[in-house]
């Protein structure tokens, strides 16, 4: 029953990926990376991983996403539009997708990691205690200074769009 489940949300997130690449609307590929995210986090739950589920929909659906969609409503639609879809752009990019398409398959089947599946034993609630720790004491820093990255983009985003109204 848990491997039908994963490979639905599996297929539904490939599906979904595709389409943040392929819509041609901005907004319509922003919903469906907001799906994409979504079905990601039920493979956590499925991996056992409720934290990371969590984390998921918080960090990624919540706030990044409504960055994503603050930013497509800032930036001018038809111009960038235009430059978005020139003929004759997209062949390179067709090309290198192949190629890297075909080197991840080539690692999947090459690979012995994926011929015997062991079981994932569960562990107490420890690890998350230890995550909690070594985020907060040893990369207190990093996250801090991720932080303040966010908090000035999210300044100057709004200095920006104030300029263009006035």
């Amino acid at each position: 029953m848990d491997q039908g489940f994963f490979l639905l949300f599996a297929t539904v997130s490939v599906i979904t990926a595709l389409t943040v690449v392929l819509a041609r609307n901005p907004v319509h590929s922003a919903l469906a990376l907001m799906a994409c995210f979504l079905h990601i986090s039920a493979i956590f739950v499925l991996l056992e991983a409720p934290l990371l589920a969590v984390i998921q929909i918080f960090v990624y659906v919540g706030a990044i996403m409504v960055l994503f969609l603050f930013v497509i409503m800032m930036i001018d639609m038809r111009e960038a539009v235009v430059q978005r879809f020139l003929p004759g752009g997209n062949l390179p990019a067709l090309a290198l997708l192949a190629l890297l398409g075909v080197e991840m398959l080539v690692l999947v089947l090459w690979s012995d990691r994926f011929s015997a599946i062991e079981p994932v034993t569960r562990r107490s609630g420890d690890d998350i205690r230890q995550l909690s720790t070594t985020l907060f004491a040893d990369y207190l820093l990093p996250f801090e200074v991720a932080s303040v990255i966010l908090l000035a983009a999210l300044v100057g985003a709004i200095v920006l769009a104030r300029k263009e109204w006035e």
